[in-house]
């Protein structure tokens, strides 16, 4: 009877040791100095598992998405937990990673919330780690999967100068944490983890997926796509949610060949519709039907200025396809192993204030007369960020003389041919405060003398003063030859994807310029380009695609 009772004792007491869990609290610092507004960094560690969160999320005020790590010992396996949604949590495991872990224990030591530590110092990709651990407690774990064999690790430094510390150790009698993870989460494999897990962080509204941009009668709207111009125009009406202040907007198309091999313009468009007229209108009824711009040279240009009544479209991406890229990869030269898609990606979270909780006309055009055309998708992501970097709240369309509907009649902009170039009158309702001119151009004439290949100066004047000038010009094309595959090679060595050119290069975009106007009063003014186009040869021209937005604060 005494030796039942004495063994019973021991399980006893033997379950209460193995089930010892320890809370710990981690904080991060920079250079010494602790980051503000953090939530504490949460570890529970016993002999079986250990478990990593933050704070809120303990206490169940984590907004989604968010992530809870589990090593199950003695495997020494990471199970990880997303929870995206409310109703949506995925899961997957990693018996690997923690065993492949290599550490030189050094002979330093000091001590952390009175626990003796050592320092094990590892290599992770090119940055310098510093794990100190302690032995003192019999047990193992850490705020990161980091040294989980090597103790409790109670402070992690990354590079000298990024640190996460325990700041405070308690015994607990339940961690709780079944609670959290009481619904069963759908499982899935490392990587598409991850790839779930990072998407869930931003918002993707998706405009195009494969989408043909081409030249034929046989390319018709549906209901989900709209065409123009033979095909070389697509739209697609996208709702956009309320961006907040502190939010990143970034547009990203990817474009393939599907039959044309030349180099392209495009551009990602919306279309403004404040005023009673729009480009949307152009496109359904004709150009004709759109504002007239006249400069004196005897030409006609349709929807390229805004007026009382019109703002044209606003560029979000100026890019240019590369020559071929895909659709002609079976051209071999030695040594060149052809990319198979071109990938575009701009930030332009300055135009935010023309997007929030707006439902617009969001279209893509590529100039060609190709059949089979390209291929294009595109999405625009919404990232929350706390840290405001645009303040403008007012974005003002003032000129685009790209030629969207091309292929439905619209000219060239040669309009630069003309001393007067493109002039704009406009009127603020308001003050502007910090005013700048959002600025993309790019010359275009593709031979020898055409301005696509000869540097001239833009000169940008507000109210009939010269505020900026500048050379638009790219050196750097031929860094982008394994994206251009049927690209023409000369007998000199050289590609044409080599070449520079005005302010573009096959397959890739063109910046923006943003040029500081000041201060703006309410009133009428005036906008002015000149750029010293070069003459006609034969049946070649010179044009110059120029768009310009007005941002600002009231």
């Amino acid at each position: 009877m005494l030796k039942s009772f004495i063994f019973s004792i021991c399980i006893f007491i033997s379950v209460l040791n193995y089930s010892q869990t320890y809370e710990i609290r981690y904080e991060s610092s920079y250079n010494g100095k602790v980051q503000p507004n953090q939530d504490p960094l949460m570890v529970y560690a016993n002999e079986k598992e250990n478990f990593i969160l933050n704070s809120k999320i303990k206490e169940q005020k984590s907004d989604y998405p968010f992530e809870i790590s589990k090593i199950e010992k003695p495997s020494n396996t990471i199970f990880s937990y997303a929870f995206l949604k409310p109703d949506e949590i995925i899961s997957t495991s990693d018996a690997e990673s923690v065993d492949k872990q290599t550490f030189e224990i050094t002979n330093q030591t000091k001590k952390i919330l009175g626990y003796n530590c050592k320092k094990a110092i590892t290599k992770i990709n090119s940055n310098t780690i510093e794990v100190w651990f302690t032995n003192d407690l019999k047990i193992s774990g850490g705020p990161s999967s980091l040294g989980q064999k090597l103790g409790l690790v109670l402070q992690i430094e990354r590079n000298g100068n990024s640190a996460t510390t325990a700041i405070s150790l308690k015994k607990i009698k339940n961690s709780e944490i079944e609670k959290i993870l009481s619904k069963e989460p759908v499982k899935t494999d490392l990587l598409s983890y991850r790839d779930l897990l990072w998407k869930s962080r931003f918002t993707t509204l998706s405009v195009f997926e494969n989408e043909i941009i081409n030249f034929s009668d046989e390319s018709k709207s549906d209901e989900k796509i709209k065409r123009f111009a033979n095909g070389t125009v697509i739209l697609k009406k996208i709702k956009f949610p309320k961006i907040e202040a502190g939010d990143n907007i970034f547009v990203e198309l990817k474009q393939q060949s599907n039959g044309d091999a030349y180099d392209r313009t495009g551009t990602v468009f919306f279309i403004p519709q404040e005023k009673s007229q729009s480009f949307f209108n152009g496109l359904e009824n004709g150009i004709k039907t759109l504002p007239l711009y006249e400069n004196g040279n005897g030409k006609q240009y349709y929807g390229v200025v805004s007026t009382n009544n019109y703002q044209p479209t606003v560029e979000l991406m100026r890019f240019f396809t590369s020559f071929g890229i895909n659709k002609f990869n079976h051209i071999q030269l030695k040594d060149k192993i052809w990319q198979t898609v071109s990938p575009f990606r701009q930030d332009i979270t300055e135009l935010k204030p023309s997007l929030s909780e707006k439902e617009l006309w969001i279209g893509t055009f590529i100039g060609n007369y190709d059949k089979g055309g390209h291929k294009v998708s595109l999405d625009i992501t919404i990232h929350h960020s706390d840290q405001l970097i645009h303040r403008n709240n007012k974005t003002i369309p003032l000129f685009n003389t790209t030629n969207i509907m091309e292929m439905a009649g619209q000219d060239y902009a040669t309009m630069f041919d003309n001393d007067k170039g493109i002039f704009v009158e406009f009127n603020l309702e308001k003050d502007l405060k910090n005013a700048q001119l959002r600025y993309i151009t790019t010359g275009h004439g593709g031979w020898e003398n055409g301005d696509e290949f000869i540097p001239k100066i833009n000169s940008i004047y507000f109210d009939g003063k010269l505020s900026f000038s500048f050379t638009p010009w790219r050196t750097d094309c031929g860094s982008y030859r394994l994206y251009n595959p049927a690209s023409g090679n000369f007998p000199d060595g050289l590609s044409s994807s080599d070449l520079s050119r005005s302010n573009w290069c096959p397959g890739t975009i063109t910046n923006p310029e943003f040029i500081s106007l000041g201060d703006l009063k309410a009133g009428k003014h005036t906008i002015q380009v000149k750029i010293p186009q070069g003459k006609p040869e034969g049946t070649s021209f010179s044009a110059w695609n120029v768009s310009g937005v007005l941002l600002g604060s009231e």
